[in-house]
């Protein structure tokens, strides 16, 4: 049977895109390299190593990429479903199930198991988390030289008590998500 574990990056964060990732790895491979865990127990350096092992050990990745204007058009959860679709149907494989972080259920005809907190208890989950929070990061830091002012390259477009305040000073940037509570009242003003 070929398992696919599907998570996304990137669903708080103020500006730009959602980013979710589909892999496919041998067990052999996911259980002999122990910092395949959750992105978020993880430093920038032991997320970056992991990226890199699971990119040149996955029998299948794929990434899907949603936009900040189709996350304000639609919704921060359709957005998430859609970039976790993309990133399925991205894959070079058909996996035979899904193992998706979260409750909710991709709009995909593939069997689907979702796991609450998936990217801390699964390592096929971990390791997709760990390939879209990379991948999202490194969309992040590419926008940083466009917006340096709120410092992308280090908040990842999160509300940080410095990204607030940037953005009550001098408004959001073109990639900001307009639909956001703490983007919305400022932009109102």
């Amino acid at each position: 049977m070929i398992i696919a574990g599907v998570d996304e990056a990137g669903r708080g964060s103020l500006v730009g895109p959602v980013v979710a990732a589909a892999v496919i790895m041998e067990d052999r491979y996911l259980f002999s390299y122990k910092e395949i865990k959750d992105s978020k127990c993880l430093t920038p350096s032991q997320r970056e190593r992991a990226f890199e092992y699971i990119c040149s050990k996955a029998t299948s990745i794929s990434v899907g990429v949603v936009s900040h204007k189709f996350i304000d058009e639609f919704n921060i959860l359709n957005a998430s479903l859609e970039a976790m679709k993309r990133a399925v149907c991205g894959l070079c494989i058909k996996p035979d199930l899904l193992l998706v972080d979260g409750i909710y259920k991709i709009p995909i005809s593939i069997p689907q198991k979702c796991i609450k907190k998936g990217d801390k208890i699964n390592k096929l989950i971990s390791a997709a988390s760990i390939v879209a929070k990379v991948y999202r990061d490194r969309i992040m830091v590419a926008y940083h030289n466009n917006y340096p002012v709120y410092n992308l390259a280090k908040n990842k477009g999160y509300p940080t008590k410095e990204h607030l305040q940037v953005l009550k000073k001098i408004g959001p940037s073109p990639i900001h998500r307009l639909s956001y509570k703490n983007v919305r009242e400022v932009y109102a003003h």
